[in-house]
């Protein structure tokens, strides 16, 4: 009792004895004067330094304010997937609730007439467009099915120019005029003025371009924001991974099956030995493919003579990506772009 006792008189009158060590209190979080919260550039920061260096970004401002809300709503979202009711029987099923978060955030951008939506029968008519220049396309949750067993999913979207605005009332029939405007959403893939995706994982990283250059922001739940940790990424000249889904092997054409035998023998053109990575979604397997270098791909098979990938929602938007980095997608898929 005396110990506590003098211990407690001591602090008290700003001293301690010298038998008694100091407890030195650790800050929980040790940011350094450069990293700390006000000082990293975060998406939101990004946007207005480009917006300040292209005035033509101004309005993509706006827009990928709204997704970036999305993707953070999402990534709660997915992170209680197997919390939450959202199996393939619930009517409130994962993909159908991200479909009308993304709805929702780009509603009220004004900037934005029509979207059109991988989960969508049709194009959607943005009423609140009061100044629209921009379609935006996206598929709300890539491979959604394997949310329950904490695969890696993610969204994707692009953004192209609207051609004409579309003056449509949603309670009426339309006529074949404004079916014709919704339908400009069909635009080549040459036509993107931005695109990227959102992957849930470990952590939640949002990938985008504007046509300048693609970067890569990770979500740090401590701020609520995403912090800038890709600055310009670049494909890596050589990679060793090669990403398809061998299961369908046996259905492939012949040169596919020729290729990757050779590049997983050594006697492809690099004369590494691929060593096989294969996701299933798509997001995961480019975001692999994007920072260590390799081969993505879903072939056309016996099955699926076109392939999987659709082309307006997946892979129009990754190709955007793609040949920022100055990688470049296959001269088939080129040929589908435009």
């Amino acid at each position: 009792c005396s110990y506590i006792l003098l211990c407690l008189l001591s602090s008290a009158f700003g001293f301690l004895p010298k038998f008694v060590k100091p407890v030195v209190q650790k800050p929980l979080f040790a940011y350094d004067s450069d990293k700390c919260p006000g000082n990293v550039m975060t998406l939101t920061r990004f946007m207005i330094d480009a917006t300040r260096n292209n005035r033509d970004h101004a309005d993509l401002e706006s827009l990928m304010s709204s997704i970036q809300l999305a993707c953070k709503t999402i990534s709660n979202l997915v992170s209680r997937s197997g919390i939450d009711n959202f199996t393939e029987s619930s009517p409130n099923r994962i993909d159908i609730v991200a479909n009308n978060i993304l709805k929702n955030a780009l509603r009220y951008t004004g900037k934005l007439g029509v979207v059109a939506s991988d989960n969508e029968d049709g194009p959607v008519l943005i009423e609140e467009a009061y100044n629209s220049k921009y379609v935006a396309v996206f598929d709300p949750l890539d491979s959604y099915n394997d949310i329950d067993i904490g695969t890696s999913t993610g969204t994707i979207f692009g953004i192209f120019k609207e051609n004409e605005f579309c003056l449509v009332d949603e309670d009426e029939d339309l006529s074949l005029e404004q079916q014709k405007c919704l339908l400009q959403t069909l635009q080549p893939g040459d036509n993107l003025v931005a695109a990227g995706y959102c992957m849930y994982s470990s952590s939640t990283v949002l990938v985008f371009s504007l046509g300048e250059g693609t970067h890569g922001f990770t979500l740090d739940p401590t701020i609520g924001e995403f912090v800038l940790t890709y600055p310009n990424i670049r494909i890596p000249t050589r990679g060793k991974i090669y990403s398809f889904n061998e299961g369908n092997a046996h259905k492939w054409h012949s040169g596919y099956r020729n290729y990757v035998s050779a590049i997983k023998s050594g006697k492809g053109e690099s004369g590494e030995e691929y060593k096989s990575r294969y996701v299933g979604s798509m997001v995961g397997d480019v975001h692999r493919t994007l920072l260590y270098g390799g081969i993505f791909g879903y072939p056309a098979d016996r099955d699926k003579p076109n392939g999987k990938l659709h082309l307006l929602y997946e892979s129009a938007p990754i190709s955007f990506l793609v040949e920022q980095q100055v990688g470049k997608p296959s001269q088939e898929e080129r040929e589908r772009k435009e």
